[in-house]
């Protein structure tokens, strides 16, 4: 039977967990997801965890936080005056934005903390820092 390998076109389904057992997204309830390996189009442990399985092959896999999202970078933290952010903009904690720098390219942030004065803005991927498990079921080889 097939084994996945570089190059290969493959849909498996997912379901993805932190260390507390916590699910924070799973593929089962939906389409499979679908991409190439060796495209960078997956976390690199994900796509490694994948080569050598065939159709119908399950597993779990725990990845560390660097072959995930990367460590947590508190400089990548900052606080901004609440009077920078639009008066009609309602914000809440937990709620993703797009900023833009100043070379004109927007990033994700979320939003962590708000007092009267100060918005906590967060750009770490919400998964930075955290070791995923992951259970995979090679669904198909394209």
């Amino acid at each position: 039977m097939a084994q996945a390998k570089q190059g290969d076109q493959v849909k498996v389904h997912y379901t993805g967990k932190l260390d507390n057992g916590e699910i924070f997204d799973s593929s089962v309830e939906r389409t499979p997801l679908e991409f190439s390996i060796g495209k960078q189009e997956v976390i690199p442990g994900f796509e490694e965890a994948v080569i050598g399985m065939s159709p119908g092959d399950s597993k779990t896999v725990k990845i560390p936080s660097e072959e995930a999202y990367g460590p947590y970078y508190e400089e990548l933290v900052m606080v901004i005056e609440r009077e920078q952010i639009p008066p009609d903009l309602e914000l809440e904690v937990g709620q993703q934005l797009q900023i833009q720098q100043e070379t004109g390219q927007t990033i994700p942030v979320i939003v962590r903390e708000l007092s009267e004065d100060d918005v906590t803005l967060d750009a770490n991927h919400p998964l930075a820092g955290e070791d995923l498990t992951f259970e995979i079921e090679l669904v198909a080889i394209h």
